[in-house]
């Protein structure tokens, strides 16, 4: 047996319409009867809203069952309906208790087989049909009616937009049928009203769902947003702090170089063991200097110039202050304790930390007073930051800066393994307090 030959029936593409049709086919039985009988509970509502967080314990744990609730009262209205509107002179009660649980058990099956609860209100129709003697409307009986709206709104609600358009459809083609082929003896029918009813149901349900689904996708972006600037803003706060330590450090570096280079030239005829050491000393000290640069180097951008002055310290912190009392803010200083020559990585970076809470003050807090106090004790540095309450409350969020200044903060101290807390005060105010440690050893007279 030879196979067809290329281009033939066997290779010939399918046009545009077929694959069409082929993929709705499969939509269909993907979504309507494929794992049409599958257990889906519904979950309980959340308690956490505006209005359900306000309500007592015992109130909020009954709160959380309120769909079930909704969905069992229209389950009784509509078993209401189908045993009161089949009723007629010589029906019978069995009959009349029989059509009201064929309406009741579909709306009561969504709470835990949606898709299952709608092919059992489809085929719950035609039996009350059967059982009825009213010949007033055909095809849906009034607790039909009721029954299969609330069916389709319940299961729309808990399913995507496409079951809603199927299940129309579906309802569509069963009451065009039933109308067509089994309704000439009725008086009346009522497929375009359920239709008309069902549809617009089902279209608030969709538009509530796309809204919602549309806001999960807002909320999640805003949140993937954040904590992509957040991690923004550390890695460019690492790249400032990389680029200060690379400049504190080749200059040390280059000291010793320099020093070791110049030292036996300050001795009359050293030994020359003591040249050589000092010529190791300026070997090591220039590799590692080189090594320095080629690591940490890559850190800067292209457009970076190391800054001409030095890095800033302690001793340098009036002229901040006097800085942010020209931009407004009123800020106090305070120092205890022994001052003393601290290393220069922590002076640089208690610096930056005084710099970072005021600019958060005057960002954030504008108009209040501010209080640096600064502690020199055994074993490290402690600072401690605090500014008041604004005096007028803004209604609009500052957009100066990224937002992450505590971010750069705790950044700075946790490279100097000290402790960091932030919170607002009982007054209105917010609260820095750091403590950088420092062994005896490393601190200079």
């Amino acid at each position: 047996m030879t196979s067809p030959p290329p281009g033939g029936a066997g290779d010939r593409p399918r046009s545009p319409e077929y694959r069409l049709a082929a993929d709705a086919v499969r939509g269909l039985r993907q979504d309507m009867f494929h794992d049409a009988f599958a257990y889906r509970p519904l979950r309980r509502m959340r308690t956490d809203g505006p209005l359900t967080r306000r309500l007592p314990g015992t109130l909020r744990a009954y709160a959380a069952w309120t769909p079930h609730a909704t969905v069992a009262a229209m389950g009784l209205l509509a078993m209401a309906a189908g045993y009161s509107g089949v009723g007629g002179p010589g029906e019978s009660p069995v009959t009349q208790l029989l059509c009201g649980l064929l309406a009741l058990l579909p709306v009561l099956a969504t709470l835990i087989r949606p898709i299952g609860a709608f092919w059992l209100s489809i085929a719950a129709v035609p039996v009350v049909a059967v059982f009825s003697n009213s010949w007033s409307e055909w095809p849906w009986a009034p607790g039909s009616f009721l029954a299969h709206v609330t069916v389709l709104t319940v299961v729309a609600l808990r399913s995507r937009p496409r079951v809603a358009a199927w299940m129309w459809l579906l309802t569509a083609a069963y009451s065009l049928v039933a109308e067509t082929f089994f309704g000439g003896s009725y008086y009346s029918a009522n497929t375009f009203p359920l239709l008309f009813v069902s549809a617009l149901a089902l279209l608030i349900v969709t538009v509530l769902n796309v809204r919602r689904e549309a806001e999960q996708e807002v909320t999640a972006h805003q949140s993937e947003t954040a904590q992509e600037r957040s991690r923004r803003t550390l890695l460019e706060e690492r790249t400032t702090i990389a680029r200060e330590l690379h400049d504190v450090v080749a200059h040390h570096m280059s000291v010793v170089a320099i020093q070791a280079e110049a030292a036996p030239y300050r001795v009359e005829n050293p030994p020359p063991e003591l040249e050589q050491a000092f010529v190791t000393i300026r070997e090591n000290a220039v590799a590692a200097l080189t090594e320095l640069r080629r690591v940490l180097g890559v850190v800067r951008a292209e457009d970076y110039e190391a800054p001409d002055a030095p890095q800033p310290t302690l001793a340098d912190l009036d002229g901040l202050l006097a800085n942010v009392r020209d931009a407004g803010l009123t800020v106090e200083k305070a120092v205890t304790g022994a001052v003393r020559e601290l290393p220069q990585g922590v002076e640089l970076s208690a610096y930056r930390i005084v710099q970072e809470a005021l600019s958060n003050t005057l960002r954030h807090a504008p108009g209040a007073s501010a209080r640096v106090e600064i502690g020199y004790v055994l074993g490290g540095l402690g600072l401690r930051m605090v500014n008041g309450p604004a005096p007028v409350t803004t209604l609009e969020k500052s957009t100066h800066g990224a937002g992450h200044g505590i971010t750069g903060m705790r950044e700075r101290v946790t490279m100097l393994d000290g402790e960091m807390t932030t919170g607002v005060m009982d007054d209105g105010g917010y609260e820095v307090v750091v403590f950088l440690p420092v062994p005896s050893g490393e601190a200079t007279g």
